[in-house]
């Protein structure tokens, strides 16, 4: 089960729209590409087919994940117990509590990396060792270089 925040639903929903509303736009390439004559060496109708044909098949999997998708309720989450949405401070083992980083727990990665949250999935070795931990634990994450333990300072 595919289970996501209220931001995650509205930003997939926002990319469905746009996808969308591009379709004339894409429409009017391939007739504009059609009436340049022969279809066999028209390398502007080729791409805009294809381009059709990826923004079709985005349409119909966001159409899809939003279908199957549980939203979490993030008010009925437990006080102090890690879920999708927190973002959380945390340290590595053994390093000072001024080297902290903040993780938040998401469904799926937005792609907007602004340098001072990290994003993990919930599938992820960190996402799964975070998800339902206190503050005060530390988690023990299975990385592929080795093992990597972080104490949970805080959620924010």
């Amino acid at each position: 089960m595919d289970v996501i925040t209220p931001q995650e639903k509205e930003q997939l929903k926002e990319r469905l729209n746009a996808l969308i509303a591009n379709r004339p736009v894409i429409s009017e390439r391939i007739a504009e590409a059609r009436a340049l004559g022969d279809l066999k060496e028209n390398a502007e109708y080729h791409a805009a087919r294809e381009l059709q044909g990826m923004e079709e098949a985005e349409i119909k999997r966001l159409e899809e994940r939003i279908a199957k998708a549980h939203v979490v309720d993030e008010s009925k989450t437990a006080e102090g117990v890690v879920f999708l949405g927190s973002t959380v401070k945390l340290i590595e083992e053994d390093e000072d509590e001024d080297e902290f980083e903040l993780y938040r727990l998401v469904g799926e990665a937005s792609g907007t990396d602004t340098g001072d949250v990290v994003e993990v999935t919930a599938t992820s070795p960190m996402g799964e060792a975070l998800m339902k931990a206190r503050v005060g634990e530390t988690v023990r994450v299975n990385a592929p270089r080795g093992v990597k333990r972080f104490k949970i300072l805080e959620i924010i």
